[in-house]
């Protein structure tokens, strides 16, 4: 307490992500917060990687919360969702009363832009504090495979630090707008980025294929997997993978390239990631279709009755 001025309030920040609790880029992020000295840092964040579960949650079981060690924050693991973990972070009853200022979800591990933010998880905790009122910020990096290092997580959470200083000014003098949340992706050559730049949701998705396999293992890369080879995972290793599921088909995700039929859009979030931008995403929780869809809907409302006489099927 300064005599002067009185007790000094210090913005409360909850960080949750969907990589778990013990990701690298969480841990970054957390560090940096607390190393500023100007925030109250809370960790509320799955105890397992929940990579891709997009917005789901938990309901008929409850959850466990186990306290976990971040010098100077107060964390605990949880074994729920990302949104369950944002959910529970803001509701007062975690951390005894106290609810954040700000909600910051990640830093994942690869980006989401365009479709992929359906399935994040990242954004999905992002998502349900502002869903509660809380102003939030989902945080991803690019990572790519050969060329990411750990080391680009750090330096993507310090890239960040205007950002998140910036929205809680503007939250301090009641400017900040209501209306949406922030989804931000930090390209692959950090150390070079070109700037900062808003942009909107387009299109971009990496399709998902399929194929038989007989391992049971990770298909999808996270921060425990970036720098394993599953393709070289030894002969003994998969027979033990194989023999105790011999009643069993595996089918493992594997990556289609990005369909060449979408035209990226110069303002949208991937091309502007592409370009070495990091991009602002503001996101409503409202999904909206095409402006021009509607009309026609309306008009094969009044058609269902000429449908169901029809035999034409």
């Amino acid at each position: 307490m300064d005599g002067a001025t009185g007790p000094v309030h210090l913005p409360t920040v909850l960080i949750t992500n969907d990589d778990g609790i013990d990701a690298p880029g969480l841990r970054f992020l957390a560090d940096l917060l607390v190393a500023a000295g100007r925030y109250r840092v809370l960790v509320c964040a799955p105890d397992s990687d929940k990579s891709g579960v997009g917005h789901g949650v938990t309901w008929r079981y409850a959850l466990s919360a186990k306290r976990v060690e971040i010098e100077g924050a107060t964390a605990f693991a949880v074994s729920g969702t990302p949104a369950d973990c944002a959910s529970l972070g803001i509701s007062g009853k975690l951390f005894q009363g106290v609810i954040p200022d700000l909600v910051i979800s990640g830093i994942n591990v690869g980006n989401n832009c365009g479709y992929h933010i359906v399935y994040s998880g990242t954004v999905a905790g992002a998502r349900e504090a502002f869903l509660y009122g809380i102003p939030s910020l989902a945080i991803s990096y690019n990572w790519s495979r050969g060329e990411s290092t750990v080391q680009d997580l750090k330096l993507a959470a310090e890239v960040c630090l205007p950002l998140i200083n910036a929205v809680l000014i503007e939250l301090k003098n009641k400017t900040y707008p209501e209306g949406s949340f922030l989804n931000i992706d930090i390209p692959t050559d950090v150390a070079h980025h070109k700037g900062y730049k808003v942009t909107k949701q387009g299109k971009f998705m990496i399709r998902i294929g399929w194929e038989q396999t007989n391992l049971s293992m990770p298909a999808v890369e996270s921060y425990q997997t970036a720098n394993m080879d599953i393709d070289n995972v030894t002969d003994s290793e998969k027979s033990a993978s194989s023999s105790a599921l011999d009643d069993q088909l595996l089918f493992k995700k594997v990556v289609v390239k990005p369909s060449s039929e979408v035209e990226e859009e110069d303002d949208t979030d991937h091309k502007a990631l592409m370009e070495g931008y990091i991009t602002i995403t503001p996101l409503g929780a409202l999904s909206r279709t095409e402006v021009d869809a509607v009309p026609y809907f309306e008009g094969w409302l009044h058609r269902l009755a000429d449908y169901a006489s029809s035999s034409s099927l």
